[in-house]
């Protein structure tokens, strides 16, 4: 159960959107009722409402390197040109499907294909089942002859923190790292420590610490650390890693995680862009297709891969 988010809170700052309002109505559901894991799941299902679908694109089921997910391909792509996406949902929830038309606006935009990852989900496959696979992907892309400086990761809430996360353990393993990672509203604090978590809680339509608390529970169990690094990259050294481009809500519970991590890699030598939305949810680029700053912002984001 999760504390209800007061939809009378309307702060100058904070934006309307459709985002807030499936946000709204997903806290009120949660703290009204019980929900198990398959409703739980089905209710994130939904997250892409928010998202228009993006013309031109086309999708496509397959398993990549034992992974099961969808492909975005846009017209014209590159087809050797791939962003390896991860879907956001506290590990547990969220899917191929859910992530598909986001993944899609972000594959326009680069001119470049996106695999969307369904990765296996915690509680059934606790940390680190979730980075392996997002190995598991990259390596078979590699072995397709795609080069690594033409994959990205990119993924969003705890899918922002896999994108982090797969390039520490590629270099762990001894492959090559991606040339771009791309993390929407990252969710790494897995000790709930940061100030936001309190500062933003009735700007912040969705995330809450109980919620945050039963995540990290499902995934981390008792036998892994909360500062293990791939767990949570905010204990990660970030010598040589690739360009890092981070977004976040300046209004979401979540913000001082990517501020934490852009400070982190620049100290690390990393080429970092963060960009704080004000007033922006959790994941605000799910609006896409709807609001014109979200738009533009997948537009420089295309340009920054290219670069």
């Amino acid at each position: 159960m999760t504390a209800v988010k007061d939809s009378a809170v309307k702060e100058s700052a904070v934006k309307e959107s459709a985002l807030r309002d499936l946000y709204l109505d997903w806290s009120n559901l949660m703290a009204t009722k019980e929900l198990d894991t398959r409703l739980f799941r089905s209710i994130f299902d939904e997250w892409h409402q928010p998202t228009v679908e993006p013309e031109g694109v086309t999708y496509k089921e397959e398993v990549v390197g034992g992974v099961p997910g969808i492909w975005a391909l846009p017209i014209g792509a590159d087809a050797d040109k791939v962003v390896v996406f991860t879907h956001g949902g506290g590990f547990a929830v969220g899917s191929a499907s859910s992530h598909r038309k986001l993944a899609g606006h972000l594959a326009k935009a680069a001119g470049w294909t996106a695999f969307v990852a369904d990765y296996r989900r915690a509680p059934e496959h606790p940390h680190p089942a979730q980075v392996e696979d997002g190995v598991s992907v990259v390596r078979a892309l590699l072995d397709r002859g795609i080069k690594p400086e033409h994959i990205a990761t990119a993924g969003d809430s705890a899918g922002g923190n896999l994108a982090v996360a797969i390039p520490l353990a590629l270099r762990e393993n001894g492959l090559p790292l991606p040339g771009h990672v791309i993390a929407f509203s990252p969710w790494l604090d897995m000790e709930n420590k940061l100030e936001s978590l309190e500062t933003n809680d009735l700007t912040d339509a969705l995330i809450s610490t109980p919620l945050l608390e039963g995540m990290i529970a499902g995934v981390l169990g008792d036998s892994v650390s909360p500062t293990a690094p791939l767990a949570n990259p905010l204990y990660a050294d970030f010598k040589g890693y690739p360009p890092l481009y981070i977004t976040a809500g300046s209004v979401e519970s979540l913000v001082d995680n990517a501020k934490h991590l852009a400070e982190k890699a620049k100290a690390a030598g990393v080429d970092v862009t963060l960009n704080i939305a004000e007033g922006q949810q959790h994941v605000y680029p799910f609006l896409a297709g709807r609001d014109p700053e979200v738009d533009a912002e997948l537009v420089t984001i295309g340009k920054w891969l290219n670069a």
